[in-house]
């Protein structure tokens, strides 16, 4: 992280890159027993969140990330009534969860509370459906959580997860994976944010080997932008035992509100580059 004449910058030297915005003013910074927080105020990108010097959002362009790890798997489930959000924190991927009117059950699971209470409030927008009376948080270890997890007992996971450092490491073994696949129903579905393909291409293969190998036979990425992240361009990985579903009547017609989100964007997103396509497993 480098701040320097009003601009953060992430440096990142292991892919070559770095990305910088322009900062109004610092607004708040705590380190917490798990990580260091700061809010700056941007002039063109809104609040910002970042996490051990890392960009994790901004109030500008997370609706497209927060609406393409939510929207695409639940309406590839057939029926599902009980999700899980592992991460999340900034809880702008629960207010997409929340507007599916027939889920039941709602379970965020976010191993620091600090980020939670950072986002209601320096950004209340992603925080509007915290008071969903479907929503239950847990502040804990979400790989403890879920090892200790029922089995079949939920029929969405998504993984809205930083990086793999440190403890996220967690979130990409094939360990995690094996118990999300006890817990899920024989229909249930994962998915996992899962970096940039242009950057992370090793990381990317890896996700979907380690799926595979905790008993998910199929795997799909899914592709969109997000400015702010390395690269520009971001993905989500899929993982259930048959991907080939897709709720069309409700993604066409469901009243759910979004930005970027809508059934043929969901479609097309499946669509991968030529490199992808040789590159992962069909």
């Amino acid at each position: 992280m480098n701040l320097d004449n009003n601009w953060f910058t992430e440096l990142n030297s292991s892919t070559g890159c770095a990305f910088s915005l322009h900062i109004k003013s610092k607004l708040h910074e705590e380190q917490t027993p798990f990580q260091n927080i700061i809010i700056y105020q941007t002039t063109k990108f809104g609040n910002l969140m970042v996490l051990d010097g890392y960009v994790m959002l901004t109030e500008r362009d997370n609706f497209i990330y927060h609406e393409m790890i939510t929207h695409p798997v639940l309406f590839t489930h057939p029926k599902p009534r009980k999700v899980a959000i592992i991460g999340g924190g900034d809880c702008g991927s629960l207010r997409e969860v929340t507007k599916h009117s027939y889920l039941e059950q709602i379970i965020q699971i976010e191993i620091d509370e600090r980020v939670t209470r950072l986002a209601e409030q320096y950004f209340p927008s992603l925080c509007e459906s915290n008071n969903d009376p479907r929503v239950k948080f847990q502040f804990e270890d979400a790989i403890q959580w879920i090892a200790k997890a029922p089995d079949n007992s939920l029929d969405v996971i998504i993984v809205d997860s930083t990086d793999p450092l440190g403890h996220g490491e967690g979130l990409f073994t094939t360990a995690f994976f094996r118990d999300c696949r006890r817990v899920l129903g024989s229909k249930g579905l994962l998915v996992q944010q899962s970096e940039s393909p242009l950057l992370h291409l090793p990381l990317l293969q890896s996700i979907h080997k380690s799926m595979r190998e905790g008993g998910f036979k199929s795997t799909k990425t899914l592709q969109f932008p997000l400015p702010v992240y390395p690269s520009g361009w971001w993905t989500a990985t899929m993982a259930g035992d048959n991907l080939t579903y897709l709720r069309a009547a409700d993604a066409y017609n469901e009243p759910i509100n979004t930005n970027y989100y809508n059934a043929d964007i969901q479609k097309a997103s499946f669509i991968l580059p030529n490199f992808l396509i040789e590159a992962l497993p069909e």
